[in-house]
């Protein structure tokens, strides 16, 4: 017995365990756990002025693709490994914006890279990535809206390669990548492709950023060159009531002008703003534009005149917003789509339309 009380009292000395010390000892472990996991799961139903059967993806399928359905967007988790030289990101999932946006080969995996410390200012990491590009992330969680936008749509998603990351000052991150290609895991010629990534930290209110892609897609195949140049520009601006988003996408690409084989481009843009209404209540609304005139980007089309013309459109987008939590939402989202009168890739009530109406039910957490 006397064993006993003297061990209880050497480990309680040792230990310090009373409230304030008890915090500590659990703040260090936090600090020092290398690995985390995190989730994310998001629930919804939609509806669609489109005909196109029910239980089929939507045109433009990302976020709550199905029409006059339940669904589930998304469930992930993701393991986090970080040590002052190794790190490693996993992160599996599944769900309709998997099934609608992802590689049909690997599925269910989002992300599977590691990395290794260089420098002290410098990483070097390898495997499959989410994209280094665009102004809007693809989960609702990550944007203003649930949905995204059509240029969102016709960025990558995922890529496969190696970054070497430089962290100059806290402020300051520039990313360099070699890629297999424009959104593929697995490389479909021997050609291999480059990307930028570049983003400033004014205040804890404001950054921008810079990221571009170049290479050529073309197949193995194809004796013509395609080289495309990716560009792509963010703001992003939050303080108390208001968060404010702004981005714009330019691209071009070799030889893909079929009328006279010269290099054709295509612009997008979007604007995003959110204003906090109540402590948990909040109200968003987002303006779009999307114009691929030779349809490089975005696939060719026959109008209703007989021409051949890419995807030309516009998009106003508002929702509201609850939270019961820090780390959940409640969404009821719509926004309304117009293509080019001449582009008819809509069918409503019997006839062929150049406009959807989209209405969206979200709710969703991450852990």
């Amino acid at each position: 017995m006397k064993n006993i009380i003297f061990l209880s009292i050497f480990a309680l000395r040792v230990f310090n365990v009373n409230a304030q010390d008890s915090t500590k000892v659990l703040l260090t472990s936090e600090k020092v756990n290398p690995l985390q996991i995190s989730g994310h799961v998001d629930a919804y139903y939609a509806y669609y002025t489109d005909s196109v059967g029910t239980g089929n993806f939507q045109k433009f399928p990302t976020t709550s693709p199905r029409s006059n359905s339940f669904g589930l967007n998304i469930a992930m988790i993701t393991a986090k490994y970080t040590t002052e030289k190794i790190r490693s990101t996993l992160t599996l999932n599944y769900g309709d914006i998997p099934l609608t946006t992802w590689s049909s080969k690997y599925n269910f995996i989002q992300e599977a890279n590691v990395g290794v410390r260089l420098q002290r200012k410098f990483w070097l990491d390898a495997g499959f990535f989410r994209t280094h590009i665009g102004t809007e992330g693809l989960l609702p969680k990550e944007n203003i809206a649930s949905s995204i936008a059509i240029g969102t749509f016709n960025e990558p998603y995922y890529q496969a390669g190696v970054k070497l990351s430089y962290t100059p000052t806290e402020k300051l991150t520039l990313c360099l990548h070699a890629l297999n290609g424009y959104n593929i895991f697995e490389d479909n010629n021997d050609k291999k492709s480059l990307g930028l990534l570049v983003n400033y930290i004014i205040n804890d209110n404001l950054n921008f950023g810079y990221s571009n892609y170049y290479g050529d897609d073309s197949p193995q195949s194809d004796s013509i060159n395609h080289t495309r140049f990716y560009n792509n520009l963010y703001m992003n601006y939050a303080k108390k009531k208001i968060k404010f988003q702004i981005g714009g996408d330019y691209a071009t690409q070799q030889n893909s002008d079929t009328t006279e084989k010269k290099t054709a481009s295509m612009y997008s843009a979007l604007v995003s703003l959110r204003y906090q209404l109540f402590s948990k209540i909040g109200i968003y609304g987002r303006g779009e534009v999307f114009n691929d005139p030779i349809g490089f980007l975005g696939g060719s089309m026959i109008d209703k005149t007989g021409k051949t013309t890419g995807l030309k459109l516009w998009g106003v987008t508002l929702g509201i917003e609850y939270k019961p939590t820090d780390n959940s939402y409640i969404r009821l989202e719509g926004r309304q789509l117009q293509c080019d009168v001449n582009q008819e890739v809509f069918r409503w009530n019997g006839s062929n339309q150049s406009s959807r109406l989209e209405v969206m039910f979200h709710i969703g957490v991450a852990f």
